[in-house]
């Protein structure tokens, strides 16, 4: 006589729920908030020359999960002669912490020195814009900007390299390219 095996399926895991989910967003979102970093400490951020320049990242998608207020990129932006040029969209600001100098925006000049604010405008596909130092003495600005991502999103978020710094040495996809 043959016998019969019957083998028992595994249950199908219980699905999480859209509200179990949601749920469990939050809790991470609030344990973030209350156990993220509130002071970003300069002297443990290096700087990165970049085509568009010299840079120093304090908030950036890279450091979110580590900070208690993600979603914004703020970093400071060191300029020698003249930063690059690209388009995106504006509604930022950049507070002007050394130096002076101008920004183009647009084909249009700006002037600037320390503790000025340049707000960059929110405009149908972005802004080109590019920073220049004015100091004849050839000591380099810096400004740092604040930038509230989920706005850059909601806009679209152009972003296209017209040129590079000057101080550029790397290699990068051609200008134009994005992603």
């Amino acid at each position: 006589m043959v016998e019969r095996v019957v083998e028992r399926g595994r249950e199908p895991e219980p699905q999480e729920t859209f509200y179990d989910f949601s749920y469990r967003l939050r809790q991470n979102w609030l344990k973030q908030r209350r156990e993220g970093a509130v002071v970003l400490r300069g002297k443990e951020r290096d700087w990165e020359q970049s085509r568009q320049g010299l840079i120093k990242y304090f908030c950036h998608p890279k450091f979110w999960e580590q900070q208690a207020v993600p979603y914004w990129s703020v970093f400071i932006h060191r300029i020698k002669k003249h930063s690059g040029k690209h388009v995106h969209q504006g509604g930022l600001g950049l507070f002007v912490l050394e130096g002076k100098g101008y920004t183009v925006v647009d084909g249009v000049r700006y002037d600037w020195e320390k503790d000025d604010l340049i707000l960059l405008p929110v405009k149908p596909n972005g802004c080109e814009h590019q920073h220049f130092n004015a100091d004849p003495s050839g000591q380099a600005a810096e400004w740092m900007a604040f930038i509230f991502n989920p706005f850059f999103e909601v806009l679209g978020a152009p972003l296209e390299q017209r040129a590079e710094s000057p101080d550029w040495k790397g290699t990068t996809p051609p200008i134009g390219h994005v992603g």
